[in-house]
């Protein structure tokens, strides 16, 4: 039996918000195909998420709204994937052999370390066990991982125990990341355990290097990192704003723009 189209539509949005929890970000072309309609169809169901405050739109695709929860850690990894990739190159020419380097959580941070993998002489200090995983079997690189607790969802060391830790430091480089960016420029994470340690490895870096993809600025979350004005340096794939790009030359903040694929919007289209 056909479902009236109401019906019908509400159970495919239900459905659309499930598949976002669980992949981070789907393409509209992605989602007309797996529910086997048009994409002006998946557009007028993204409007009404969006008007709900349910769901993000972000060019030629969406992702889940949530300003309390994080998505999942392998959610986080596919979104941007291929502009997180860039930005951890660009981030890592920053990086100056035989200099000392602080890692947060991210997954834009663990690109970095990723394309950290060919330095020498270099001391990392980091709460993440990834950044570590891609970096201790290079034998010109030393490790150093702080203790305290590891956080099942996504190999993030937290705690008290971290941030005293970091303290015990004076790096050349932090390297930081944020769940989301507001449009007056202030940071913001999920995790206020997380957060402690990245205030403190900003305060124990002579320079700070602000990783993140240009999705951040269409999320929210509640926890306050800090501002852009405390970063020296911002690697991102492209500013999404003049006012953004004007925040940053007002604060002084060198932006490196890494690029990236361009997605074109649907909506553009109509």
């Amino acid at each position: 039996m056909t479902l009236p189209v109401s019906k019908a539509s509400s159970r495919r949005q239900i459905e659309i918000v499930d598949l976002l929890r669980e992949k981070g970000r789907v393409a509209v072309d992605d989602l007309a195909s797996h529910f086997g309609v048009t994409p002006q169809t998946i557009r007028r169901d993204l409007n009404d998420l969006s008007d709900a405050q349910m769901v993000v739109r972000v060019h030629g695709a969406a992702m889940v709204s949530s300003g309390v929860v994080n998505l999942a850690y392998e959610a986080r990894k596919m979104i941007a994937q291929p502009h997180k990739k860039l930005i951890g190159e660009a981030a890592a020419k920053l990086v100056p052999d035989h200099s000392s380097v602080l890692i947060n959580i991210g997954t834009t941070t663990e690109e970095v370390a990723r394309a950290l993998a060919s330095h020498t002489g270099l001391l990392v200090i980091t709460n993440n066990l990834h950044v570590a995983f891609e970096l201790y079997r290079n034998s010109a690189i030393e490790v150093f991982v702080m203790g305290g607790t590891v956080r099942q969802s996504d190999g993030g060391i937290v705690g008290s125990h971290a941030v005293n830790l970091i303290g015990q430091f004076r790096v050349d480089l932090a390297i930081i990341g944020a769940s989301a960016i507001e449009p007056d420029g202030t940071l913001l994470d999920f995790d206020i355990r997380e957060v402690q340690a990245s205030r403190a490895i900003i305060e124990h870096a002579r320079k700070v290097v602000l990783v993140a993809d240009s999705s951040k600025f269409a999320r929210s979350a509640p926890v306050r990192v800090a501002h852009l004005s405390e970063i020296d340096i911002f690697v991102t794939d492209r500013l999404p704003s003049a006012e953004i790009a004007e925040l940053c030359r007002t604060h002084g903040v060198q932006v490196v723009e890494a690029g990236g694929p361009l997605d074109a919007d649907p909506d553009d289209a109509d």
